[in-house]
């Protein structure tokens, strides 16, 4: 049992019952799970009313998500709780991978300095919907958040969306505008409109055990292949706060879940990795990985958000920090279709930009699973030989995956950004790097801190501005002062930036006119059908032809020497190897695929029998 305490929230009769006068709401939320409160939250600070809807009336039991970004953290912190959530959680950034007892490498997740919020913080899940609960608390207008009112139907017109609601006191409906479904993985808000996932789900088992215990393990990432306390299979370890250890176990596909979940097999396996010192298990979840998402996350008046329209494996913190995107990407343009400011056509635009963040997470997760379990004798020696690399030069690391850790998706090319004028600087699409700043006062401030919210064009030093956007501006050089020099470093000289309001560039200019500027936030506003700017496709590389000459011989007595007196199996390992070494040679991964592909599509020809 966890040793959180889950004091309930209070149950009030709602309005629709009771006959008192309703607070009226544009939007109604399913779920008050990190991404419903966040999207409460996100709405209240654009004006936007909401009832927020839940079937409980705690927080989640068990640490479940644990691991927030930074991307992540600079959301939170835009919605108000950030700063409460690092001051509680366990700040990391380095973490270390193993293969057995040997420390193959490690790796700084933030390198370079001049950010205010960490790499990575662990929090578990109940402490940051505590926080976002309290939060709701500042906005008793535009936040109606109601416990133990379960969804048990849904129906939309074209004007919005309907739901039967039960509670204690009985059942009675609720309409509004739009309804934003938070409501899960298992998501029965999916199940009434007939939606399903489609994916991949793996046969791979795997265990999260949270350990209560006093330990010096550091506040890193730790993860082995092959632990000597795990044989064969792999293990990874984070700290918690509160002295809560999280224990990730590999398991197998054949493991029985129900047998896993067993008291005292569970103590055996904590004993193996802990040794003798004091523990108690706090909780424990068995789990498979899935990388799965809904074809679409926009259904007219029905929108889905965080694990109701994707999930994938835990291994790489991709789901919650994905879902708090989807937040962060979705309301700002929700509240300017409800204000009358876009189009609801604007809407169809968080459908092509989350759909494609998911892809990317599952397809990180999806490369993650395949080479933390892989299947056959042929994967599992090309995984020995990325191992057998990564202990003997710096580029084999690259191939090495544990799990590709949340980064922020990028939106470049996508329909609402301007092509970038110039060179350097941040593109189109990407979410804005924090830098510190100084006041004309001397105080400093970060710059993050006065991005977002709103639509604002972002001066570096020298820039020219135009009269007559109506939009506000931030100027280095005036407002604030590059303090440390990281804001010329990372965004430029003399550029003008047009910040969306959920951080990220929508346009690069050089010397922009009040007409430029205007058009390309007309085209981040979905004004207008502005198609996806067309990436030019890469040439198919040409792997057939002769480029060796005459020293193909030289490369084929240098194979033969290596492959001299080795076993079939120490042959392929050899030959594995030296594949991801040329590959990393070529520095084409297109080159490097079109060969494995070249090689994949030959016949190996039949012996002849004797």
């Amino acid at each position: 049992m966890t040793s959180f305490s889950h004091p309930p929230f209070a149950y009030r009769t709602p309005p629709e019952i009771s006959g008192a006068k309703p607070r009226p709401a544009l939007v109604i939320i399913v779920g008050a799970g990190p991404i419903g409160l966040a999207a409460a939250i996100d709405l209240a600070l654009h004006g936007v009313a909401s009832i927020v809807l839940d079937d409980n009336d705690v927080v989640s039991v068990g640490s479940r998500a644990i691991c927030w970004a930074k991307r992540s953290l600079e959301i939170f912190d835009r919605l108000g709780v950030a700063d409460a959530m690092v001051a509680r959680g366990v700040t990391w950034q380095v973490g270390r991978v193993y293969r057995g007892q040997t420390e193959l490498y490690n790796f700084d997740l933030l390198p370079e300095p001049g950010h205010k919020m960490p790499a990575f913080i662990n929090l578990q899940q109940y402490h940051v919907e505590m926080a976002l609960v309290q939060r709701t608390k500042d906005f008793p207008d535009l936040i109606d958040l109601r416990w133990k009112n379960k969804v048990i139907n849904l129906s939309q017109t074209e004007a919005g969306a309907k739901v039967a609601v039960e509670t204690p006191d009985g059942t009675y409906e609720l309409a509004a505008d739009w309804l934003i479904a938070c409501d899960g993985a298992r998501s029965p808000l999916r199940d009434m409109m007939g939606l399903k996932l489609e994916g991949r789900a793996f046969e791979e088992s795997f265990l999260i055990i949270d350990v209560e215990m006093s330990a010096a393990f550091p506040a890193e990432r730790l993860f082995w292949f092959d632990p000597h306390f795990h044989s064969g299979q792999s293990a990874l370890l984070h700290k918690q706060p509160e002295d809560i250890w999280r224990l990730d176990l590999q398991l197998g596909a054949n493991a029985d879940m129900i047998v896993e979940r067993d008291p005292r097999k569970v103590i055996a396996r904590v004993r193996a990795v802990v040794g003798e010192r004091p523990f108690r298990i706090d909780w424990v979840s068995p789990y498979r990985f899935q990388c799965r998402r809904l074809e679409h996350f926009v259904h007219d008046r029905v929108i889905f958000a965080g694990d109701s329209a994707h999930v994938v494996s835990p291994f790489g913190a991709r789901g919650g920090n994905g879902g708090i995107q989807d937040v962060d990407n979705l309301c700002w343009k929700l509240a300017c279709v409800i204000k009358g400011a876009a189009p609801s056509t604007l809407l169809a635009s968080y459908d092509e930009e989350r759909v494609f963040a998911a892809d990317e997470n599952i397809r990180h997760s999806a490369q993650a699973t395949s080479f933390m379990t892989p299947q056959g004798e042929g994967a599992q020696a090309l995984r020995d030989a990325a191992l057998d690399l990564a202990g003997a030069a710096a580029f084999g690391r690259r191939y090495v995956n544990s799990g590709r850790l949340s980064a922020p998706c990028s939106l470049a090319g996508q329909s609402l950004q301007t092509p970038a004028e110039g060179e350097g600087g941040v593109a189109p699409g990407l979410a804005c790097p924090d830098a510190p700043l100084r006041r004309p006062d001397g105080a400093m401030t970060w710059l993050l801190a006065h991005l977002g919210g709103s639509f604002k064009l972002l001066a570096g030093t020298g820039a020219v501005v135009p009269d007559g956007t109506g939009l506000e501006v931030v100027r280095i050089g005036e407002d604030f002062s590059d303090a440390e020099g990281l804001f010329a470093a990372r965004y430029g000289v003399g550029l003008v930036y047009l910040i969306r309001p959920d951080q990220h560039v929508a346009a690069r200019f050089i010397a922009p006119t009040s007409d430029a500027i205007l058009a390309a936030l007309a085209r981040a506003m979905g004004h207008g059908q502005a198609e996806p700017v067309p990436q030019a496709a890469a040439p198919r590389p040409d792997v057939t032809s002769d480029r060796l000459l005459q020293r193909a011989d030289d490369v084929y007595a240098a194979l033969i020497n290596a492959l001299a007196d080795k076993t079939p199996q120490e042959a392929t390992s050899l030959l594995a190897r030296t594949t991801l070494a040329l590959a990393n040679l070529t520095g084409d991964a297109d080159a490097a695929i079109a060969a494995i592909d070249l090689a994949a599509a030959i016949k190996p020809a039949q012996k002849s029998r004797a």
